[in-house]
């Protein structure tokens, strides 16, 4: 009999919450291993990478050029690469904020099973939009469930 490959998750998490694993990662330690293991495969795209390598270079977090690298280093390879449309077409639902619609895009572009924030625009959308939007608590027993498959 062969054994099974835990299910994988696929998921677009956004910014904020790449950085609070990365930077501030104590909290978020589970998250870092889940996508190190594959147990959640991230979802990027060439805007939410140009995104988060503008965000790991402000001067607040005093990051230096090979820290930030090291921290791309912990994230990018573990990700799955979607190419966006040029012209993306309307979403299914209107977002408040419209920086964020990026996420949501690749959310539905990338078969994505879950959208992560803790942004309230998105929040917003949870149970409307065809993604589920949840927080990143909410992932946690999602993984625990998909490992035990």
């Amino acid at each position: 009999m062969v054994a099974q490959a835990a299910a994988r998750l696929r998921a677009v998490f956004d910014t904020n919450i790449v950085i609070s694993a990365l930077v501030f990662g104590k909290g978020l330690a589970w998250l870092r291993a889940s996508w190190a293991n594959a147990t959640v495969t991230p979802l990027l795209c060439r805007e939410t990478v140009f995104e988060l390598v503008d965000v790991l270079a402000y001067a607040k977090f005093k990051l230096t050029a090979a820290r930030r690298d090291e921290l791309l280093q912990d994230y990018l390879p573990y990700g799955e690469v979607v190419t966006l449309p040029e012209t993306r077409p309307p979403l299914p639902v209107a977002c408040r904020d419209l920086d964020d619609e990026l996420f949501l895009h690749l959310a539905i572009h990338g078969r994505a099973d879950v959208l992560v924030t803790g942004d309230a625009d998105l929040l917003a959308l949870a149970g409307v939009f065809p993604v589920p939007i949840i927080l990143v608590a909410a992932l946690r027993p999602m993984l625990s469930a998909a490992s035990r498959l």
